[in-house]
């Protein structure tokens, strides 16, 4: 595990005083470990953001202006939700002999065999809460995915860290690669009428001679003519004018 070195002033701004902390560019925190005595301190806010910013993480040797220097870890950082700038942060003095859980970052090494052949990575755990001797952290949990298959997936049974316990659920998935997404085009249906088909005008094919307008052939009314008027009845049909009626027969 990779070390950094800082420097830090012990607070005496507490409580509301702590405003003046920030007016000096300074951001407040506190130093804390098992049997020892909790120290308030400030650092400098551009000396703390590499300690948060990093993807691994770091034992930190804390020097502070009493002269004394103390091994630890950044255990937790608040930020304001509305500048996202930190106000306040954690610091957790290591013990040689003590084991300690921490999360840390989980890294995807190589190109997964599934994700060349269409297939899509998913990173699902990005961070795990692991239990160990302060030598013994890693800086990161790294997975090598160069041979993971579509629909095949790493659990966290599945990791195998020196002298590491990984204390989160063993059956939770980590990466996997699954299949690409592919949109079908609907199967026609049979006796369906195509869209088309549906949406286009149809087309009339008339042969012999064109019926007069309003009436079809045969002397009835056609589709074309006009309704009668609402409330009125149809004219009556006028009787035959051509020649006279027969007289009638002699017996």
């Amino acid at each position: 595990m990779s070390e950094i070195a800082v420097t830090a002033e012990i607070r005496k701004d507490i409580g509301k005083k702590a405003k003046q902390v920030f007016k000096r560019g300074n951001v407040p925190g506190i130093y804390y470990g098992h049997g020892q005595n909790n120290i308030p301190i400030a650092m400098a806010e551009l000396t703390l953001r590499p300690l948060y910013k990093s993807s691994a993480a770091s034992v930190i040797n804390l020097k502070l202006d009493d002269g004394f220097t103390h091994t630890c870890i950044l255990r937790d950082v608040q930020f304001d939700p509305v500048t996202d700038r930190p106000v306040h942060f954690d610091l957790f003095g290591l013990n040689e002999n003590e084991e300690l859980t921490i999360e840390l970052p989980v890294t995807v090494k190589g190109i997964a065999k599934g994700v060349r052949d269409g297939g899509i990575l998913q990173h699902i755990l990005h961070r795990l809460r692991i239990s160990c001797l302060p030598k013994n952290i890693p800086d990161r949990i790294e997975i090598n995915v160069e041979s993971l298959e579509i629909n095949k997936s790493i659990h966290v049974r599945d990791l195998s860290i020196p002298n590491v316990k990984v204390l989160e659920n063993e059956s939770s998935t980590v990466v996997a690669v699954v299949p690409p997404t592919v949109l079908k085009e609907a199967e026609a249906v049979p006796g369906a009428v195509p869209a088309e088909a549906a949406t286009a005008e149809p087309e009339v094919i008339g042969k012999g001679k064109k019926p007069e307008e309003g009436v079809e052939e045969g002397g009835k009314e056609g589709a074309t003519g006009k309704a009668p008027a609402a409330g009125k009845a149809p004219a009556a049909a006028k009787p035959p004018t051509a020649g006279k009626a027969p007289a009638a027969e002699k017996k």
